[in-house]
C-alpha cells in the first residue's frame, strides 16, 4: 500500500502566535478546561525574536566534554560573550568578578546588551535557529517519506512525515495528507492504535481533501480487522462501500476492487484470516503488577523506608530506617521541570536537505512533555520544534509553559539548555511562589534561610512550614547554586544569556502584562524589584544551580538499521530536569543505589543490601571502575566543588607506607601485588595496573585454604608436626586474612604470611 496522492499547495504566512500574560496570580498550572489565551502583539519597534527564515551555516567544533557543552549557549553566543568579557576594562572585570549574588551580577551584565550591536546579533542569531513554521519545508521533506516507504523503510518514512507536520499550518490540506501517509507508515510497521489515531486525526483537519477519505476509511478497517475488530471493521467498509456505490472517478475502480477482496476475505474466512490480510501487529507489553508503593509523609516521593538528615558536613542526605534489600525502591519522583537536550543535529537544520537527511534527534524521538519515546507526534500549532506523544501532553504543556516558550523558541535553542530549565521551572513555578522565594533570599541571603529552617518543626533548607520536603518550587530553590565557586568568566556567561532572555520578554511587552500582578508591597516601595528583575534573579540562580543539582535524564537507545539482525543499544543523555527529592542523596564512587529513568520520572532502587542507618549514596558520573581515585577527585571537584572522600578513594589513595594492618584484609592484585579494591568486581588499585578479578574467585581460593587449615589441625592433634608444616603455616596466613586482630602480629611475621598469601592466591588467577 502506498500513501496518499501529493497535494502542493502554495506556502501560507503563519498567524501571530499567541503570548498571554506571563505569570498568572492565580495557580501555576491552567487546567485543560481553561479558555485560550489571547493573542499578544509586541509594540512598534520590538525585536522579532522568533522571525526570519532559519539559515545552518557551519557550526565550528565545539571545545570540552560534549555532554557539557550541548547544555550551554550555542558557540556563537559564548564566543561573543567571550569577546564582551576582554572588552571591558580591568575595573569593570574585578567588579563583575566580585559579584556574589545574582541580582548584582545581571545588574551589572544587563546594560551590556543595550547596544544596537549586540541587539542586531541576538536578532540574527534567533533567525538562523527559528522554529517558525515553514511550510516550504514541509513539501521536499514529506517527498522524501515518501520515497523511502515505496523502499519499505518505513520507521524512516514515518519519522519524515513528522518532521513534514511539524512545519504544516494547523487545519491545512498539508497537515491531513501527512497524518494520512504517517497512517500508512504505521499500518505497515504493525501499530495499528497508533495507526487509527493517525486516521482520526486526518479525518478532523477540516481540508483534508475528499479524495482521501475513502483509502483511508479502507486503512482504518484493515487496522480494525487486525485487531479483530470485526463489528466496527464491518461498519467502517459499509460506510465506504456506500460513499463508492455512485463514484466515477478512476480511483472509485481500484477502491471497490480493494473493498469487495477485504469484505470477501473477510466473511468466508472468519476472524484469524481476516486478521492475516494485515502485517502482524507488534505486541504491546502487559503492563506490569504496580509494585507495592508507600510514600513517605515526610519526603514527597521517597519511601517509607527513608528518612530525611542534615549535618554540618554532609548537608541534607537520605538515610535507609530499615534494613534494605537488593532491588527496594526508594525514590520514585516525577521531574519539577526538565527540558529536552536538542542535540547539534537540529541546532544545523533549517534546510530542505537538512530535514530529510539529518538523523533523528530527541526532539524528533521523545515527547517534549512527558519525554516518553515518541512514535507518532503531534505537532504544536504554533512552532516547528515542540512534538508531543498526543493532544494531552500538547494541552498540558501549553498550559504549563509552553504558552510563554513558544514564540521565543529560537532564542532558547541559542542560550542552551541550562538557560531554557531555569526559564521553564519558573513558569512552572508560577510568578507568586518565584517572587516569594525570592523575596526571602534578598532579606538575609543564607541565613535567612537557616532561620526559617531552625522555626519549622523540621530544621532542614527546603522544607515547608510543617517540616515536610514536598517536591515544591521551595524545594527547588534551596537547592545551592554556588554562586563564589563557579569562576567569574562563567557567571558573566550565565548573567549575559539571562539578561538577554529577559531583554527578550520586555521587548515582546511583557511587562505591562504583569503589571496587573504586582503586589502591595511593590507599589508602595519605589526600590522595590520589577517583575523581570524577580524573575532574572531566580533564572539565573537556576541556571548556576544546574552544573551541580541539575539530573541528567538518560535512556537507552537502539543502534544500527532497523532491518538488521543484530540490535545493539546505547545510553544517550535524553534531557535535562530539576529532581527535588534525588537531589538529596549524596556521591560515593561505589554506590549503594541505582537509578533508572522512565520518561521524566526517575526511580532509585538499592543496589546492594544496605543497613539500617546507613546513607543512601548515587554515583553523579565518576565511578570506580571506570577511572582510578585521582581522575574521578579531579573531575568532581571541577563540576561538584567538593573533594570526594568517599570509602573508594580513601581505599584507594591510602599511602603505600601506611600501617599494615588494614590491608592485611585485603586480597592481593594477581598481576602486581598491590591491594585489591572494591566489591563484586575486585580492581587493582595500582594507577597504571587496573586488573580486575572477581571477588568470588578469591573467596574461593580462601575457601581451600581454610580447608588446608582445618586439617592441619587435625594433623596436629593426631601428633604429625612434620607432615603438617605446610597447612599449619596456612592456618596463621589463614588467621590474618581473615580475623581484624591480624594488625597486632609482629611486623615481621606479617610480611612472611603475605607472602604465603600471594603464594596460595595468586598462581592459579
Amino acid at each position: 500500500m502506498e500513501p496518499s496522492l501529493s497535494l502542493h499547495a502554495a506556502a501560507i504566512p503563519p498567524p501571530p502566535l499567541p503570548l498571554p500574560l506571563l505569570f498568572p496570580r492565580t495557580l501555576s498550572r491552567v487546567p485543560p478546561s481553561s479558555p485560550r489565551p489571547r493573542r499578544h502583539v509586541p509594540p512598534a519597534g520590538a525585536p522579532d525574536w522568533s522571525s526570519g527564515r532559519p539559515r545552518a551555516p557551519p557550526l565550528p567544533p565545539r571545545a570540552g566534554h560534549a555532554g557539557r557543552m550541548e547544555l550551554l549557549p550555542v558557540e556563537e553566543w559564548r564566543a561573543r560573550a567571550g569577546r564582551l568579557w576582554a572588552s571591558l576594562g580591568a575595573p569593570r572585570r574585578e567588579e563583575l568578578s566580585r559579584a556574589r549574588s545574582p541580582r548584582e551580577t545581571l545588574r551589572l551584565a544587563a546594560p551590556l546588551l543595550r547596544t544596537p550591536e549586540e541587539e542586531a546579533f541576538l536578532r540574527r542569531l534567533s533567525r538562523r535557529l527559528s522554529v517558525r513554521k515553514e511550510p516550504r519545508l514541509a513539501e521536499p521533506c514529506r517527498q522524501e517519506g515518501n520515497r523511502r516507504f515505496r523502499a519499505g523503510q518505513y520507521r524512516a518514512a514515518a519519522a519524515l512525515y513528522s518532521r513534514a507536520l511539524s512545519h504544516t499550518e494547523a487545519g491545512s490540506p498539508e497537515m491531513a495528507i501527512c497524518y494520512a501517509n504517517r497512517s500508512a507508515a504505521l499500518l505497515h510497521l504493525g501499530h495499528f492504535e497508533v495507526c487509527l489515531e493517525d486516521i482520526g486525526r486526518a479525518q478532523q483537519v477540516g481540508s483534508c481533501p475528499e479524495k482521501l477519505l475513502p483509502k483511508i476509511q479502507l486503512r482504518r478497517a484493515e487496522c480494525l480487522l487486525a485487531l479483530g475488530r470485526l463489528r466496527e471493521a464491518a461498519g467502517a467498509l459499509h460506510s465506504v462501500q456506500e460513499s463508492l456505490s455512485a463514484d466515477q472517478r478512476p480511483e472509485a475502480a481500484r477502491h471497490q476492487a480493494l473493498l469487495g477482496r477485504l469484505d470477501e476475505l473477510r466473511g468466508g474466512a472468519g476472524e484469524e484470516s481476516g486478521a492475516s490480510l494485515c502485517p502482524r501487529a507488534v505486541p504491546s507489553q502487559a503492563a506490569p503488577d504496580p509494585e507495592p508503593w508507600e510514600e513517605s509523609g515526610r519526603i514527597s516521593g521517597a519511601s517509607l523506608a527513608v528518612s530525611l538528615g542534615f549535618s554540618s558536613c554532609k548537608g541534607r542526605h537520605l538515610v535507609a530506617t530499615e534494613d534494605l534489600p537488593p532491588g527496594k525502591l526508594l525514590v520514585r519522583e516525577a521531574a519539577f521541570a526538565s527540558v529536552l537536550c536538542p542535540g547539534q543535529s537540529l541546532l544545523l537544520e533549517g534546510t530542505a536537505q537538512a530535514l530529510q537527511d539529518g538523523e533523528p534527534a530527541n526532539p524528533d524521538l521523545h515527547c517534549h512533555h512527558c519525554l516518553r519515546p515518541l512514535l507518532a507526534s503531534v505537532p504544536c500549532r504554533g512552532c516547528s520544534y515542540s512534538r508531543y506523544c498526543g493532544p494531552t501532553c500538547a494541552q498540558l504543556a501549553w498550559s504549563g509553559y509552553h504558552w510563554a516558550e513558544c514564540a521565543l523558541g529560537g532564542l532558547l535553542l541559542a542560550l542552551g539548555v541550562f538557560c531554557h530549565l531555569a526559564f521553564r521551572t519558573v513558569l512552572v513555578a508560577g510568578f507568586a511562589q518565584v517572587e516569594a522565594s525570592v523575596a526571602q533570599s534578598q532579606e538575609g541571603g543564607a541565613s535567612a534561610v537557616a532561620a526559617a529552617a531552625e522555626k519549622s518543626a523540621w530544621p532542614v533548607p527546603g522544607c515547608e512550614a510543617d517540616g515536610r520536603y514536598s517536591g515544591s518550587y521551595r524545594a527547588v530553590f534551596s537547592l545551592l547554586p554556588h554562586t563564589e565557586r563557579h569562576s567569574p568568566g562563567f557567571r558573566f556567561l550565565c548573567g549575559l544569556s539571562v539578561a538577554a532572555l529577559c531583554r527578550a520578554l520586555e521587548d515582546a511587552g511583557l511587562e505591562a502584562w504583569m503589571a496587573g500582578g504586582a503586589t502591595e508591597s511593590e507599589e508602595a516601595s519605589e526600590a522595590a524589584p520589577t517583575a523581570l528583575e524577580v524573575l532574572g534573579e531566580a533564572m539565573l540562580r537556576h541556571v548556576l544551580q544546574l552544573q551541580c543539582n541539575g539530573q541528567a535524564v538518560t535512556t537507552l537507545r537502539p543502534s544500527g538499521p532497523e532491518d538488521g539482525l543484530v540490535a545493539g543499544s546505547g545510553q544517550v543523555r535524553l534531557a535535562t530536569g530539576f529532581f527535588p527529592a534525588l537531589s538529596l542523596l549524596n556521591h560515593s564512587c561505589d554506590p549503594n543505589t541505582s537509578v533508572a529513568f522512565t520518561g521524566c520520572t526517575v526511580e532509585v532502587r538499592a543496589l546492594r543490601p544496605i543497613p539500617l542507618g546507613q546513607e543512601l549514596l548515587h554515583c553523579y558520573g565518576p565511578h570506580r571502575c571506570r577511572m582510578g581515585a585521582a581522575e574521578r577527585r579531579r573531575r568532581l571537584l571541577a563540576q561538584y566543588f567538593f573533594e570526594c572522600r568517599c570509602q573508594a578513594c580513601l581505599e584507594e589513595l591510602q599511602p603505600s607506607g601506611a600501617p599494615s594492618a588494614p590491608e592485611a584484609g585485603l586480597f592481593r592484585c594477581p598481576a602486581c601485588q598491590r591491594p585489591m579494591q572494591g566489591r563484586g568486581t575486585l580492581r587493582c588499585s595500582g594507577e597504571t595496573c587496573n586488573h580486575l578479578v572477581p571477588e568470588e574467585d578469591f573467596h574461593r581460593r580462601l575457601l581451600r585454604l581454610q580447608g588446608w587449615a582445618q586439617s592441619a589441625e587435625e594433623l596436629l592433634q593426631h601428633g604429625k608436626p612434620g607432615e603438617s608444616h605446610t597447612h599449619v603455616r596456612t592456618h596463621m596466613v589463614c588467621v590474618l586474612v581473615a580475623s581484624p586482630e591480624a594488625g597486632k602480629a609482629p611486623e615481621e611475621n606479617v610480611a612472611s604470611l603475605q607472602h604465603d598469601v600471594f603464594i596460595y592466591l595468586c598462581p592459579t588467577l
